[in-house]
């Protein structure tokens, strides 16, 4: 099944390093619709955070279109983005995939001191910190996994068609199972 062939507003979610920035640009690219990355209006430069009313009200603004394609994992806007949304891509590997996914990313990110958003940068610092984004992917791996399992199951959430993807070889050609999970 090619589940890109009628959705236009999609929300791609999944831990940490699972892939779904990348998967999000690529939908963007093929579909010819706007990428938005949360992590975009989420975190300022030098990672200050905005506070959660200015984040909502970004993300609002963002989402305004007809068509995009939006990445991330925030709680504090899911209503927004699931309520606008016609489509969740639901990235749910397993902790091996996604845990060797970040590592590399985040070796690659220090070394060739790549932007990750907003002028920030990982460093060998962070990478090594209680604020390590592969730490945060170990902790929150199992709890991201129950909560979507139970969120995409909720009565307000039932206008969504969702795709959730178990292995990652089913994105490289944009055919995956859609299933109600």
């Amino acid at each position: 099944m090619n589940f890109l062939k009628s959705p236009q507003r999609i929300s791609v979610v999944g831990t940490s390093g699972s892939g779904k920035t990348t998967l999000a640009k690529q939908i963007s690219q093929r579909l010819r619709i706007p990428h938005i990355e949360l992590d975009y209006l989420h975190w300022q430069p030098n990672w200050v955070e905005v506070p959660n009313d200015v984040m909502r009200e970004k993300v609002s603004q963002a989402l305004s279109g007809n068509a995009w394609v939006v990445d991330g994992n925030y709680s504090m806007v899911r209503d927004i983005v699931w309520g606008k949304a016609d489509t969740v891509v639901w990235l749910d590997y397993s902790l091996s995939v996604v845990i060797s996914r970040i590592i590399w990313r985040t070796f690659q990110r220090v070394v060739k001191q790549q932007e990750v958003c907003n002028g920030n940068r990982e460093t060998w610092k962070t990478t090594f910190s209680r604020d390590s984004i592969i730490l945060w992917a170990l902790q929150t791996y199992h709890k991201n996994r129950r909560q979507y399992a139970l969120l995409l199951q909720k009565p307000e959430y039932a206008h969504l068609n969702i795709v959730h993807l178990r292995y990652s070889y089913g994105v490289t050609s944009f055919d995956g199972d859609a299933t109600r999970t």
